[in-house]
């Protein structure tokens, strides 16, 4: 934003004022309009085409006084009053009539300046954020998917030239980074969309219910089966399938699945009823595949099944200058879920974008989440933010540059947990894993 767009009104009775002033304001880069007229002001002011974005105006004038002048501006202008002798009745009055600020006689010119670069900054922060909001709404047609990095507008076009067929695709990327938020874009692109969109996460189910909840089961099939039930593949019968971690499924019912997509039927358990299926296959995965088949871990037949197109997501830290974008959408998100409207300052923006984000997207919506609900102000600034550390190496006590990566991991996983108070599923969006990998590692080292 340049000086040259600012548009400043000063208004005085005394000629020799407004000229001092606009000398001033001009040494400065901008090119103030000035008025001894207090009549002719207000009508500058009632002037649709013409709104300024700062008066300064005195108070004491005849026929139209300041606070007319005050009371007639537009909400978004700037009003700096100049009260006479120190009249502190005279600007709490200001204040409380909506002036930004007040100046009271006498006062030295560097004062004035204060003011104005005040005035100024307060705009530029106001531009600044609703550009940012411009930006957000302009990136959010795919399923509230935010971006405008080289890397996401990557992504984008592949689910554009993806949507249109029903090609199984395989989505790559680490915890938090938005892998739901894309097989639904895939979806909601395509030519199911009025069909079903079913996820299911294969880590959270026990490998024993896994078969069931993938292709359902009939009454009686085994202990505890009290009534039949549909499986996913039937219920996103005519739309899309998740199955997101599919590389916590066990092998013997990776050979199930191989033989579903080779055939697209299913046989609920403890039926002998073949049901024809029509699915749309999207799968997820934060681990690396390829190495999971030289380990054994997984079909290497699954694999090509299920990733005839691989989209890879970036992370976060692969894309920092989408940082403002999503602070902004999460605290628009807040606003309304909290009744208030925040902002974030440049400052606290810079922060952000340089914190090492573990837990990409989902981490930063967290951080966001926290920073609100523990401060009063509307606007977030940089001490907001003191929960996390600007740099790549964020601190953890007891550390030593010679320790091996299993202890590291324990501090860091203890430390996370201990400033979430021990709420496993806040620590788990942090660390970006899923519950039941976090209840494995407590386990694993003993932290509890």
């Amino acid at each position: 934003m340049n000086i040259n767009d600012i548009k400043i009104l000063i208004v005085d009775d005394e000629e020799n004022s407004t000229i001092l002033l606009r000398k001033v304001l001009e040494k400065r880069g901008f090119e103030p309009v000035t008025e001894n007229d207090s009549s002719n002001a207000l009508k500058l002011i009632q002037n649709q085409e013409e709104q300024f974005d700062i008066i300064v105006s005195d108070l004491q004038m005849p026929e139209v006084s300041g606070i007319d002048l005050l009371k007639a501006k537009p909400e978004e202008t700037l009003f700096i009053m100049i009260t006479g002798y120190g009249s502190i009745d005279s600007a709490v009055e200001s204040m409380k009539l909506g002036a930004f600020d007040y100046l009271g006689k006498p006062f030295n010119l560097d004062e004035f300046i204060i003011k104005v670069d005040k005035a100024v900054e307060h705009i530029r922060l106001n531009k600044q954020v609703k550009n940012l909001k411009s930006q957000v709404e302009e990136t959010s047609s795919f399923s509230s998917i935010i971006g405008k990095s080289r890397k996401m507008n990557n992504v984008f076009d592949m689910i554009r030239n993806v949507s249109v067929s029903d090609a199984n695709v395989l989505i790559e990327g680490a915890s938090g980074t938005g892998k739901e938020l894309v097989a639904r874009a895939l979806h909601n692109n395509s030519t199911r969309k009025d069909g079903p969109f079913i996820a299911i996460n294969c880590s959270a189910i026990p490998d024993n219910l896994l078969e069931s909840e993938l292709f359902g089961h009939t009454k009686g099939a085994y202990t505890g089966a009290i009534d039949s039930q549909k499986g996913v593949f039937e219920l996103a019968h005519g739309g899309t399938l998740l199955l997101d971690e599919i590389a916590e499924m066990p092998l013997q019912l990776q050979s199930k699945l191989l033989r579903v997509l080779e055939t697209w039927e299913i046989k609920p358990l403890g039926s002998d009823k073949v049901k024809k299926i029509d699915v749309r296959l999207v799968s997820a995965t934060n681990q690396n595949l390829k190495e999971f088949i030289e380990e054994k871990k997984f079909r290497e037949d699954l694999f090509y099944r299920i990733a005839t197109v691989t989209i890879s997501l970036p992370s976060l830290n692969e894309r920092k200058e989408d940082v403002p974008l999503l602070a902004n959408h999460f605290l628009k998100r807040q606003s309304v879920k909290l009744g208030r409207n925040f902002s974030i300052k440049p400052e606290a923006v810079e922060l952000l974008m340089g914190h090492n984000w573990k837990g990409n997207v989902r981490e930063l919506e967290s951080v966001i989440e926290r920073a609100v609900i523990s401060t009063e102000s509307d606007i977030l600034a940089r001490n907001n933010f003191k929960f996390i550390s600007s740099g790549a190496d964020d601190s953890m006590p007891g550390t030593s540059g010679n320790m091996d990566l299993k202890n590291i991991e324990k501090i860091y996983i203890k430390k996370v947990l201990e400033e979430n108070g021990w709420n496993k599923l806040q620590a788990a969006k942090i660390l970006g894993i899923d519950r039941k990998t976090l209840y494995k590692k407590i386990k694993e080292y003993d932290l509890e």
